[in-house]
């Protein structure tokens, strides 16, 4: 039975606490995006029972419901003329959302913000310099070898030079030129300033300084510091914002550079730098005597309410505690056996729900996920699972705080972050059996409990079978959608020849009802291999991830093309027998805005399996730091008695892929 968008749109609208509770609204490829004078006005049970409607949540500002590719575009027109509402973009809702936030928390996702881009190269060096410190101790000859030196060289270079990679990012965050943030931060820790780590062996008195105007600059760099970057660079933006604002045209070109960076550097040296180095040494001490005060009564208590700061989308600012803990001389991250605790339990919690489970669906999205949790990334166990059943979450808590009083009590320091569970083991190699014991303690707590404790009764199972929904915060591939990226053009020449050249050699099939023929050539993956925890955890429907060779995308199947997003990113469409299919190409590309993307379709139109759709530049998609994974979703699997993957690895356009059973 089809859908009434307008009943949907009428009963949505009807529990948002009337007209005067809403600020904006606006919808990207699955979700209605609503920003709300007051949320304790809604009544989000009704919400969530709305037909159509396959999760609520609110995330920074904003409040989010799930309604699904090629169905969102059609419920939000049905809305505007319910509401008398005018149209928005996702950018005026991020604004009017960021302007509702307390300082505190817009200041914790700044932090995020920063930190998340560069935990690539964070993860990779504290990887690196696990796996050089193992063969070192492994092989004596190998730790004075030449080769050890080298590689020793390129695992601790992100550390070394940290304070430049925040820098950078925070110029992106703060919307400033990322070189000119690069600069401040090279300024920090220029060589003819004394190495942070080396002023403790010193004598005040051996400190050269500057005299200037009346003020003293001690020439000391700030390797080892965190905070003093991002402030520095957060004026910076702003400085270089008021003067591009007042400069004349004609000399703002290098006018307003020169300014910005000599202000900010005079400041940063004189007075942030100081400061703010000051204060963060404080935060760290508070850390430290968390984790070890009452003997580690601390850190239990932490280890308990960790996986409360994920739901809340506060975890990064942990980052700044463990980068500050790494760049202090000699220093090892305490902080991660608690955050390693946390997860790895409730990822246990997730692994007994799924194993304990009559129902399919449940455990064809509890077992991925706690496997995703095993290695770190809890997203999808906690909010696919645990946060919607509720006991699993509060046993994961009860296991990782047992977990985290032991890494506190044995005193575990990791030579990374941004790494918790299994992979851990390569950052605390002088711990490993130290750390076994804590992943052992926190899975075994957590699961003994969840499988006594929770049961899968009719509530439970009623809500799963009905729309297999939860709560959470959305992962990065929808998340924001408003990042602004700059890019410049590209030249397209031949590409096109090669993309007709590569629709030429498909082969020419009789498309089967329920079959998908795979849309992009490259390699094919699971679900839950797409590095995005809403399309992992099998939230907007099941299907396969591909890891594209081409920037091709065809029709997997004969259909009508439902939704497409401005920013041509993703597509919408509706098959045979009701299927609703999502084509979304890489991961968080809305923030790309339509560069490197043009359309070949457009909605309405009624499109042939391997009939061109889109096509996409590959290396302008690497180039701005995203993931190329496309995901193929079929966003109704539950109207389907089954949805099995008929093929992985190297594909051609239009192998055969996923076969759906009624």
């Amino acid at each position: 039975m089809a859908m009434d968008y307008g009943k949907c749109a009428r009963e949505i609208f009807e529990n948002l606490g009337g007209r005067e509770n809403l600020v904006s609204a606006a919808h990207c490829a699955t979700r209605l995006r609503l920003v709300t004078v007051d949320n304790g006005k809604i009544d989000m049970k009704k919400l969530e029972n709305i037909e159509g409607i396959k999760g609520v949540f609110s995330n920074n500002g904003q409040l989010q419901l799930i309604i699904g590719t090629g169905t969102v575009n059609k419920v939000y027109d049905e809305f505007l003329k319910v509401s008398g509402m005018t149209a928005a973009t996702k950018e005026d809702v991020k604004a009017a959302a960021a302007a509702k936030q307390p300082i505190p928390k817009q200041m914790v996702k700044a932090m995020g913000d920063v930190f998340v881009p560069i935990l690539p190269a964070i993860v990779a060096s504290g990887l690196m310099m696990g796996l050089v410190e193992a063969l070192g101790k492994a092989l004596p000859a190998f730790a004075g070898s030449d080769w050890y030196g080298i590689l020793d060289l390129l695992a601790n270079t992100a550390f070394v030079f940290l304070p430049v990679l925040i820098a950078v990012s925070a110029a992106r965050v703060f919307g400033g030129n990322i070189f000119l943030g690069g600069v401040i931060g090279m300024i920090m820790i220029h060589p003819n300033l004394i190495n942070a780590w080396s002023v403790g062996s010193l004598d005040p008195s051996q400190i050269p300084v500057w005299h200037l105007l009346g003020f003293s600059i001690r020439q000391v760099g700030y390797q080892g510091h965190v905070i003093p970057v991002i402030i520095a660079v957060w004026i910076m933006c702003q400085l270089e914002r008021w003067l591009h604002k007042h400069v004349p045209e004609m000399i703002d070109l290098f006018v307003t550079p020169l300014c910005t960076v000599m202000i900010t550097a005079f400041l940063t040296l004189g007075l942030i730098g100081p400061v703010f180095s000051t204060a963060e040494n404080y935060i760290l001490s508070f850390a430290q005597w968390i984790i070890t005060v009452g003997h580690g009564i601390g850190a239990m208590i932490m280890g308990a309410l960790y996986p409360f700061t994920v739901v809340c989308g506060i975890h990064h600012m942990y980052n700044v505690i463990e980068a500050g803990m790494l760049s202090a001389a000699g220093g090892l991250n305490t902080w991660m056996p608690i955050a390693s605790a946390a997860n790895f339990a409730q990822g246990a919690a997730c692994l007994a729900v799924g194993l304990k489970s009559k129902n399919h669906r449940t455990k064809a999205v509890a077992i991925p996920s706690s496997l995703s949790a095993a290695l770190g990334i809890t997203e999808p166990a906690i909010f696919g699972v645990n946060l919607r059943f509720m006991k699993p979450l509060l046993c994961g808590m009860a296991g990782g705080a047992c977990g985290a009083v032991l890494g506190a009590i044995f005193r575990i320091g990791a030579t990374s972050y941004g790494v918790t569970g299994l992979p851990g083991f390569l950052i605390t190699l002088d711990y490993t059996v130290q750390y076994a014991m804590v992943l052992v303690v926190s899975f075994i707590v957590s699961f003994v409990l969840t499988w006594a404790l929770w049961r899968e009764d009719g509530e439970d199972e009623g809500k799963t079978e009905k729309k297999a929904r939860s709560q959470g915060e959305p992962g990065t591939a929808e998340k924001d959608e408003d990042q602004k990226t700059d890019g410049q053009e590209r030249d397209h020449q031949g590409e096109n020849l090669i993309i007709d050249q590569l629709l030429a050699a498909m082969p020419q099939i009789d498309p089967e009802a329920n079959t998908l023929y795979a849309p992009v050539k490259g390699n094919v993956i699971s679900r839950d291999a797409i590095p995005d925890e809403t399309f992992a955890s099998g939230m907007l429907g099941d299907g396969v991830g591909i890891e594209p060779e081409a920037g091709v995308v065809v029709a997997p199947c004969d259909g009508e093309i439902a939704s497409l997003t401005d920013t041509r990113h993703a597509i919408g469409m509706v098959g045979a027998g009701g299927l609703e299919l999502l084509i979304h190409v890489g991961v968080d590309t809305v923030n790309m805005k339509g560069d490197g993307f043009e359309l070949f379709v457009k909605m309405g139109d009624k499109v042939k399996t391997g009939q061109k759709l889109l096509t996409f530049d590959i290396e302008k998609i690497k180039a701005g730091g995203y993931s190329t994974t496309t995901a193929v979703l079929v966003a109704n699997t539950y109207q389907f008695s089954a949805c099995r993957v008929e093929k992985t690895g190297k594909s051609e356009l239009l192998d055969k892929i996923v076969v759906l059973e009624k």
